[in-house]
């Protein structure tokens, strides 16, 4: 009876034993799950497809996340939720602990990147910022235009300038630029067949895309949201009177590489596609990708019988009925221009 009382008084201290020595082992996991990451600042950290447990917990002692050690594989045993790696890219953030960096790995949230396009880009402005993003599939960089056309299903003619919508894209890791010029693109047309539906009546535009040629111009002409109507009205109010544009943007565009940083004589005698100075009408495709506020204004331009306009010197222009008031307009900006 003696020996079996030893026995079990030694058979419960060891299992007291064995449970301490668990819970303290258990405890380890613990503070080990909460101890933060060794990282300073914000971090891109890549998951490659297939990666287990043991690749893993190389990848991080490899980019000095996490130091050698027993505990990280004794937390992924303790918590399997956490060993359920999706590949990708993600954020990883300063203070972050190791069990949220798995937590953050097992969900699957890819860091999001973003890329702006601003108003009045062009399409080669586009390429360079796409050609930039970091952590983009560049699949359109030697492409010709007719292969991009393909890619995009395009079908709006022979030039895409004009088409793309500007705005901040969204995108993860491994995202393609194509994707990117897809949501730009029907986004634009689906913006400009909205507008072109309920625009204003008895506009000088025979389709859709003179109308967007018109916005084109209107956000290059002005940057002031209260005035793009009315710019809208100059050249809506020249094209009924069969007058000629004489806008310089459009110049600009047609010298492309040829332009100077300013407008000579020169510029505005010699005869391009785009030169409003020399062409009657539109010009033959838009000079920028424009935002909404341009395209409004040109599918809903000012009720004016204005036929030209001048920098006023503050950032806006000043309007005039006649060349006799535009000329006035023009001497008063000359001054403000020589007094600066």
């Amino acid at each position: 009876m003696k020996l079996a009382k030893k026995i079990t008084l030694i058979v419960f201290v060891l299992a007291i034993i064995g449970a301490v020595v668990v819970y303290l082992q258990y405890r380890q996991i613990l503070d080990y799950a909460k101890k933060p990451i060794n990282i300073v600042q914000e971090t891109i950290f890549t998951v490659p497809a297939g990666t287990g447990r043991v690749a893993l917990e190389g990848l991080l002692i490899k980019e000095k996340f996490i130091e050698e050690g027993h505990h990280f594989q004794l937390l992924l045993k303790a918590r399997p939720e956490l060993a359920q790696f999706k590949a990708g890219t993600y954020r990883l953030q300063p203070n972050m602990t190791v069990e949220q960096l798995l937590a953050l790995i097992s969900s699957g949230k890819e860091a999001q990147f973003n890329i702006r396009f601003i108003e009045g880009n062009k399409l080669s402005d586009w390429s360079n910022i796409l050609r930039d993003a970091p952590y983009l599939e560049h699949k359109t960089q030697d492409a010709t235009p007719t292969e991009l056309y393909a890619m995009l299903d395009f079908k709006e003619g022979d030039n895409l300038e004009g088409w793309l919508y500007p705005d901040t894209y969204l995108y993860t890791a491994g995202t393609s630029d194509v994707e990117i010029l897809k949501r730009a693109y029907k986004r634009m047309k689906s913006t400009v067949e909205d507008e072109w539906k309920g625009r204003d009546k008895d506009l000088p535009y025979k389709n859709a895309y003179e109308m967007l040629i018109m916005a084109s111009i209107v956000e290059k002409e002005t940057g002031v949201d209260n005035e793009r109507a009315q710019v809208a009205s100059v050249f809506v109010n020249r094209l009924k009177k069969n007058m000629r544009l004489q806008t310089d943007p459009t110049v600009i565009y047609g010298l492309g590489e040829n332009y100077r940083g300013k407008i000579y004589r020169s510029d505005l005698d010699n005869y391009t596609p785009y030169n409003t100075y020399k062409i009657d009408g539109l010009p033959p495709t838009p000079i920028a990708m424009p935002g909404l506020a341009s395209i409004k204004a040109a599918a809903h331009p000012a009720k004016t019988d204005y036929l030209y306009f001048v920098a006023d010197g503050t950032g806006g222009h000043t309007f005039s009925r006649n060349l006799n008031d535009h000329n006035r307009a023009v001497k008063v900006y000359r001054q403000i221009e020589q007094k600066n």
